[in-house]
């Protein structure tokens, strides 16, 4: 952690007006996740509980409480990605990047990222796609009519390697 660093996002925010988020947005910009270290020294240096910031870094779905790898990937879970084969989709994404199944970040997201933090695998319920089902999402590159077999050139395209 470094409180110099954080000593200075948190002089920018002085006014109480979105203090919290303005921190929170620029530490999760840094570092594209928020260490529960610096929320805690948020925490202390604001004199707002620790429970008040999490439970804001928690309803945001756009913060991270874990590390995250360059490449978001994000699998369309809505009805039509679901019947159109979209829990394939995850299953092969998971054995392609070697994560493990089904596993849950402690905030309750599905959230996989690799040993390597270059790849995130994670869900959402619709993507407003569904005539492309089933769809997913690469850092804001969405592919749709996906297939299993299809997951390996697309991942290439973004610097995947079969292990």
């Amino acid at each position: 952690m470094d409180k110099k660093w954080l000593d200075q996002v948190i002089s920018k925010y002085s006014s109480p007006s979105g203090r919290i988020l303005g921190i929170l947005g620029e530490i999760q910009k840094a570092k594209k996740y928020l260490p529960k270290e610096d929320l805690v020294y948020v925490s202390k240096k604001i004199g707002i509980p620790i429970s008040q910031i999490y439970s804001l870094a928690t309803f945001y779905s756009f913060f991270e409480l874990q590390p995250i790898g360059e490449h978001i990937i994000t699998v369309c879970t809505g009805t039509a990605c679901h019947v159109k084969g979209a829990p394939k989709i995850i299953s092969a994404l998971e054995t392609l990047l070697g994560v493990e199944e089904g596993k849950t970040s402690p905030d309750g997201k599905f959230s996989l990222t690799t040993e390597d933090r270059c790849f995130t695998l994670n869900t959402a319920r619709c993507f407003g796609a569904c005539s492309m089902a089933p769809v997913l999402r690469i850092d804001g590159n969405i592919y749709g009519y996906n297939t299993p077999a299809k997951l390996p050139n697309i991942l290439k395209s973004y610097g995947w390697r079969k292990k």
